[in-house]
Order: C-alpha cells, then structure tokens, then sequence
C-alpha cells in the first residue's frame, strides 16, 4: 500500500482517464502491448526526456532517493520509510538512509530552541542578549 496526498491522486485520476480509458485492467504506465513498460524503456525514456529538457546526471534512481529523504525529513519513522520504499527489511532502509535521520543531540537541541521559543517568545536567542557559548 502506498499513502499519497490528495493532490497526487488527483493528478493520477487524471492520466488514467486520458491514457487508460475506462479499462481497470490497464496498466498506470502502459508499453506497447498491454504490459507495462520493460525497465530499459523506461530508462531510455527518462534519459531521452532528462536530454530534451537539458538536465544531466539524474537518474531514476535519484528520484527513490529524493523520495526517501523527503519522508524522513518529514519526520517519517524507519518503517514507514521502509514500506514506502518496499524494503523487505528495515536493516536495508537503515543501511542506505541512517545518516539522514536526527540524532538524538540534534533532537535535543531543536527541543531546547522550542522551549526558548516558547519561553521567552523569540526566535533567534540572540536578541535577548543570550550567546550560543
């Protein structure tokens, strides 16, 4: 199962009724015949479009990374992210995209800056006088 905002599905609502027509057996992104598209097609038609619009060294690869860096600053959890991206395991999300994930000193200092914030009711503690020493 994959979770999509609204505004994605209505962006696919709309290609499907283009595209596939009122068959549900149809594929969301159909080849030639009535099979989806190979994989090399596929890369042949990103790399052909990425050429046409004068973009280099994107692969569709980057864009499951971009995915999965999106949801993790998001603040989704190593199992979320790992079902999105369709890992059988949370150890291969976590091989892949640990680094991207807060620490947990990095979630103590957004922590401390809210309660300042909250507190003290400015966002930047240097213009109460306070030194970040």
């Amino acid at each position: 199962m994959v979770y999509l905002p609204e505004e994605l599905l209505a962006q696919l609502a709309l290609h499907i009724q283009r595209h596939a027509g009122d068959d549900p057996d149809s594929w969301l992104f159909a080849g030639k015949s009535a099979d989806p598209p190979h994989q090399n097609t596929v890369g042949h038609q990103w790399r052909s479009a990425c050429s046409r619009a004068g973009v280099t060294g994107v692969t569709l690869h980057d864009l499951r990374h971009f995915y999965a860096s999106a949801l993790i600053a998001a603040g989704c959890d190593v199992v979320t992210v790992q079902r999105a991206l369709g890992h059988a395991r949370a150890t291969t999300t976590l091989n892949t995209y640990a680094h991207l994930w807060s620490t947990a000193e990095d979630r103590t200092r957004q922590a401390a800056a809210g309660l300042m914030t909250a507190v003290l009711g400015v966002q930047d503690p240097t213009s109460c006088g306070l030194s970040a020493d």
